[in-house]
């Protein structure tokens, strides 16, 4: 009797770590496959905030607009939302560090670095486009 007892709890520890190592892989999966949604989205809407600021600047004589809420309140409208002020969506914070009358220069930062996204994008006048990996101190 008692040898099958220490079968059984090492039957339950073999079913215990194979259930942990299993749920492990899941997440760590799902987690990776989050981030690369969030920096899809993430690329996608700093390119859809240059289009916008380049199409007003070519309507409006090489001017750019003050702010990105500009673009929202136009008829027709060159921007869905105003992605600064709605910030942080799906992971990342945007932010345009230039924003005047002769150009941008507008980006996209994971919220946690490494968790909701991994790469920094940056966007400035002409769509000049750069990334680069982001820093834990971010």
């Amino acid at each position: 009797m008692e040898k099958n007892k220490g079968r059984s709890f090492v039957t339950i520890m073999i079913i215990t770590v194979i259930t942990a190592l299993f749920l492990r892989v899941t997440v760590n999966e799902l987690i990776k496959g989050n981030i690369a949604q969030n920096e899809a989205n993430a690329l996608s809407a700093l390119k859809l905030i240059s289009a916008a600021l380049e199409n007003y600047a070519k309507d409006n004589q090489g001017i750019f607009p003050a702010n990105l809420s500009i673009l929202t309140q136009t008829n027709p409208v060159y921007l869905n939302k105003d992605y600064i002020e709605e910030s942080p969506i799906k992971g990342y914070s945007y932010s345009c560090s230039r924003l005047d009358s002769s150009g941008y220069n507008c980006s996209a930062i994971p919220v946690k670095c490494k968790t909701t996204g991994k790469i920094v994008y940056n966007i400035s006048t002409g769509g000049l486009f750069v990334s680069e990996n982001c820093k834990e101190e971010e």
